[in-house]
């Protein structure tokens, strides 16, 4: 089976890691040892394909499940929480996610001459597509390049363009269309969406981010809302709180220096909203977090 081959070149590449980026530009693997509850996590514009194992994706209230039949695809940054539903140390999960070049996608579509999409209420920015031959033969050459790695400067770049057209001619087309069509209220709210990572730290006043994308603040709302399951403001806590989490864990920051640098004024604050969407304290997250990092290196070095 075509994705079997997948699985052994992932698994290959994978040992003893989680997560591995690859040396082909926007593409990287990863790899669960065991079913995981759902975790916070940010979803850039993407395709993910399993090879192995099914995993789950949650916007909301909503469910996304996908194994080696189905891929998902984000057209736009979404706060999410993925789950890993089946998984085992003699066969894991095991998957690829490849980040998706929205200005590719315009290109393709104009050369295609493609009729533009219908806007669709309650539409997200996320979806469940076929795994079909195409699409799937196109990652196998795509993935081979790593055993030559001479051709992925010249290769890799022709390879990830052909999959970025299978992808406009799967049953996921019309959510790539509307996000990089002129004017539509998805290529707005991403517009929106751009400048609230940017800008994270910084007061934010829901009229004046309507009127930079060229939209009312309650069209702006109602959109934002529909793609995300999120309304701006909330888009704005969940930034600046895994923002925060990164400080603490990676540049050794404390609680209250994290909250002040990503633009909360009250620490109780903070700690309140953090523990809410994180599920503990922020000191006892971190500690926790210190733990599986500490745990997952000696399994890593036993395995070498």
């Amino acid at each position: 089976m075509p994705h079997e081959a997948l699985g052994r070149i992932i698994g290959k590449w994978t040992q003893g890691a989680r997560d591995w980026q690859t040396p082909i530009p926007h593409l990287g693997f990863w790899r669960r040892e065991k079913p995981e509850p759902p975790a916070v996590c940010m979803v850039a514009p993407s395709v993910v394909l399993v090879a192995q194992g099914t995993k789950k994706m949650w916007v909301g209230d909503e469910c996304y499940e996908y194994d080696t039949g189905r891929l998902l695809i984000t057209s736009l940054d979404l706060p999410a929480n993925s789950e890993v539903v089946t998984a085992s140390p003699q066969k894991p999960c095991l998957g690829l996610v490849l980040n998706l070049d929205l200005r590719l996608l315009a290109d393709l579509i104009a050369q295609g001459s493609l009729p533009p999409p219908m806007e669709k209420p309650g539409d997200r920015g996320i979806g469940i597509g076929t795994v079909t031959p195409h699409i799937m033969e196109a990652f196998r050459r795509l993935l081979d390049l790593l055993d030559e790695p001479e051709a992925i400067p010249v290769l890799a770049p022709l390879i990830q363009r052909e999959i970025h057209y299978r992808l406009l001619m799967s049953d996921q087309a019309a959510l790539l269309q509307r996000i990089v069509a002129a004017g539509s209220q998805s290529q707005r709210v991403a517009k929106a969406i751009e400048w609230l990572k940017a800008n994270y730290a910084a007061p934010l006043r829901i009229d004046d981010l309507a009127s930079r994308v060229q939209m009312s603040a309650s069209s702006l709302h109602h959109h934002f809302r529909k793609l995300t399951a999120m309304s701006p403001l909330q888009y704005q806590k969940w930034m600046r709180l895994n923002e925060a989490k990164r400080l603490m864990l990676n540049e050794a920051f404390d609680a209250t220096s994290a909250a002040f640098h990503v633009g909360y004024e009250s620490p109780s604050q903070f700690n309140r909203e953090y523990s809410r969407l994180f599920g503990q304290s922020p000191k006892r997250d971190i500690m926790a977090l210190r733990g599986e990092t500490a745990a997952t290196r000696q399994v890593a070095t036993k395995s070498t």
